[in-house]
């Protein structure tokens, strides 16, 4: 899933921290999503990592005590100006308390202060020097100042000791930054609720009936939504890989523990945060509610077994052949309360004379307010990266051309606004 900052410039700020090093990977992560990337450091950095490698990295001239130059736009005020947001990894605990307090006294601080986008702040620090009441209290002014930041990881620090402090992973404040360029107010702070994977219908203790799905759709659609600020929360049989780790998700096997956890989210959806840092926090006095969204991308098996057996069913108790009773799962869609939430479904189907009939007749079938259809030539087109979707909805019809699944779904997203008028 490649994220594209085509035309956006990113400056990246390294203070003086052990995990300095990963900043290389931040960097690196920025400049393959397209992006122009410049960077600032502390002295104190620069005694962990060099210039040479940023620049390296990136093309462009990196900004140190040494190199600020007033004939050109290599100084603290001129680069700011041209970049759309500013990404502090890591942040020492030195850095977080100057820059609560205004205090301006390095070339990355200086910088800060003067620049006018976001910022985002990755901590690094000893476990006591993070949890120090200094510190945390800076950590609360900057984010009533709007700063973001990428909490930290519990881990074995560089110091020896085991506790928070550890800088968060690049990919992780490489998507906090990208999520602070992309937020959309239409998605803000919106309760989606997106279910992925194909589901799986025990037999044994070591078999199960499933399907070719590859929850690579489902995915595409949880970051897209992540990106664009809404407060997602993920049902899935395939994990949350490559994803997001503030996405809220919920692990699942089969259709009736999808079908459970699917009606609690859409509860909880409408009338409380999806995040799990916040599933017990109440909104905002006066805050206006924006009608949840449900992508039921998941392929959802049709039947499970009659009879599922504990441990494991031998050859010998089986036969020659194997008869396995079935019956029907529950048709997650049509069960589920839907009042208040609107709610976009997949079909995939093979059939291409009946295909997009099919998935005409489900709008009133699944009293469902938009359907993705997909025409599958054959087994070949599952997992694969990139397809075409037909968005039909009761009143338009349109092909989305042949893309990456990324790409997909941001128009997904954008012909879903248009579902409900708020």
């Amino acid at each position: 899933m490649q994220i594209s900052l085509v035309g956006k410039s990113i400056l990246i700020g390294v203070s003086g921290s052990i995990s300095a090093y990963k900043a290389c990977e931040v960097v690196r992560l920025f400049v393959k999503a397209g992006a122009e990337v410049y960077v600032v450091m502390t002295p104190a950095a620069e005694r962990f990592v060099s210039s040479l490698t940023f620049e390296a990295l990136t093309r462009n001239a990196v900004l140190t005590e040494k190199s600020e130059n007033w004939s050109s736009d290599l100084n603290h005020i001129e680069l700011g100006k041209k970049c759309d947001l500013f990404v502090i990894a890591p942040a020492t605990a030195n850095t977080i308390n100057k820059l609560s307090k205004g205090i301006a006294d390095t070339l990355l601080t200086q910088t800060a202060l003067a620049f006018q986008g976001e910022i985002v702040i990755a901590p690094a620090a000893n476990t006591r020097m993070y949890k120090n009441h200094f510190t945390t209290g800076s950590i609360k002014m900057l984010k009533v100042n709007d700063y973001i930041i990428v909490e930290p990881q519990e881990k074995l620090l560089a110091c020896g000791e085991s506790g928070e402090g550890g800088l968060a992973e690049p990919l992780e404040i490489f998507y906090a930054g990208c999520k602070a360029m992309m937020r959309e107010n239409f998605w803000e702070d919106r309760r989606v609720v997106v279910t992925g994977g194909g589901t799986r219908e025990k037999i044994d203790e070591v078999r199960y009936l499933t399907n070719y799905s590859s929850g690579k759709m489902a995915k595409s659609l949880c970051l897209s939504l992540y990106l664009k600020g809404a407060d997602v929360c993920y049902i899935t049989t395939t994990g949350n890989e490559t994803l997001p780790q503030s996405i809220y998700t919920i692990h699942v096997e089969s259709t009736q523990e999808m079908y459970e956890y699917t009606q609690d989210a859409l509860r909880i959806a409408k009338k409380g945060k999806m995040s799990r840092a916040s599933l017990n926090t109440p909104d905002p006095v006066g805050m206006i509610q924006k009608r949840p969204f449900l992508f039921m991308v998941a392929a959802v098996s049709d039947y499970t077994p009659k009879f599922p057996q504990s441990g494991k069913l031998k050859k010998s108790m089986i036969g020659e052949n194997w008869n396995l009773e079935l019956h029907q799962t529950i048709d997650i869609l049509s069960s589920l309360n839907k009042d208040g939430v609107t709610v976009v479904a997949f079909k995939a189907e093979m059939d291409a004379e009946r295909g997009s009939q099919n998935a005409r007749q489900m709008l009133k079938a699944k009293a469902v307010d938009a359907v993705c259809y997909n025409l599958l030539k054959d087994r070949s087109d599952f997992g694969t990266d990139s397809h075409q979707i037909t968005f039909i909805a009761n009143t338009k019809e349109l092909e989305i051309p042949f893309a990456d699944k990324l790409t997909l779904a941001h128009q997904i997203l954008k012909q879903s606004e248009r579902l409900i008028d708020e």
